[in-house]
C-alpha cells in the first residue's frame, strides 16, 4: 500500500481506504476464482494497482470523460483508475463471466458508483469513450478492430482521444502499423525495477459516426 502513496501522495481518505481493501479483497476471491497468478498475489499493489496507474501519469480522466477497460480480467487497468478518479464513468467487460463476478464483488465492497462491469466481448460493446485501455489483452492490430467506431468525438483531454494500452518488452514490430503511436516508459515515472520495460502505448484515433 506505502508504494501506491509514495506516487500519488494526495489521495483523499476514502481512496486510502479502498486502495487499501484490494489486497484483502482479492486474496479472498482468488481462492475461489484465480484471477491473478497466485505468485503475483503478494505483490498486488506493485504489479498490478501501480501498474494499472501508470496510465494515470501519461493522462489524467477528466470528470464526466468514459474509459472502456476492455479484458479487465479481474479489474485491472480499470479498478485502480476508478479509485484515483471517481467523477469518470468507467465501464469493464471481459468475455469470461467468472473474472466479471470478481469485479463486480470488488466494485460492490469499495462501493463503487463509477464502475460499470459486464461479460461482454469488445466487439459487442455500445458507445462512445473518451480512452479506451487495457492491459496486453492481445496484439495492437487485433485490439485495434475490437475498438473501431467506439472513439468520441468531443476531446476532454490534453492528448487525443484513443488508445491508452499497458504492454511491456519491444514494440517496434507490433507497432509499425500505427506510425502515430507514442510510448510511453513508466520507468520515467516508477523507479522499481518492475517498470524497466513497462510502458504505456498512446494511439490517438478519428471519430467516425
Amino acid at each position: 500500500m506505502e508504494i501506491i502513496q509514495k506516487y500519488f501522495p494526495h489521495l483523499t481518505k476514502t481512496q486510502l481506504e479502498q486502495f487499501g481493501l484490494l489486497k484483502e479483497l482479492y486474496q479472498t476471491w482468488n481462492e475461489q476464482i484465480n484471477v491473478i497468478s497466485r505468485k503475483d498475489i503478494d505483490e498486488l499493489y506493485e504489479r498490478h494497482v501501480l501498474h494499472s496507474l501508470g496510465i494515470a501519469k501519461v493522462q489524467a480522466f477528466a470528470p464526466n470523460s468514459k474509459i472502456l477497460d476492455v479484458g479487465t480480467g479481474g479489474g485491472f487497468p480499470g479498478i485502480p483508475l476508478a479509485i484515483l478518479f471517481p467523477e469518470t464513468q468507467f465501464y469493464l467487460v471481459d468475455s469470461i463471466g467468472k473474472k466479471i463476478k470478481v469485479v463486480n464483488e470488488v466494485v460492490t465492497a469499495l462501493k463503487l458508483s463509477n464502475v460499470i462491469a459486464e461479460q461482454k466481448r469488445a466487439e459487442e460493446v455500445k458507445g462512445e469513450f473518451d480512452f479506451m485501455v487495457s492491459r496486453a489483452v492481445t496484439s495492437m492490430d487485433e485490439f485495434s478492430k475490437w475498438i473501431k467506431n467506439k472513439v468520441a468525438k468531443k476531446q476532454l483531454h490534453d492528448i487525443k482521444n484513443g488508445i491508452l494500452y499497458l504492454k511491456g518488452g519491444d514494440l517496434t514490430d507490433e507497432l509499425k502499423n500505427f506510425p502515430n503511436s507514442t510510448i510511453y516508459n513508466l520507468e520515467q515515472y516508477f523507479e522499481e525495477p518492475f517498470f524497466e520495460s513497462k510502458k504505456v502505448v498512446h494511439i490517438p484515433l478519428k471519430y467516425k459516426p
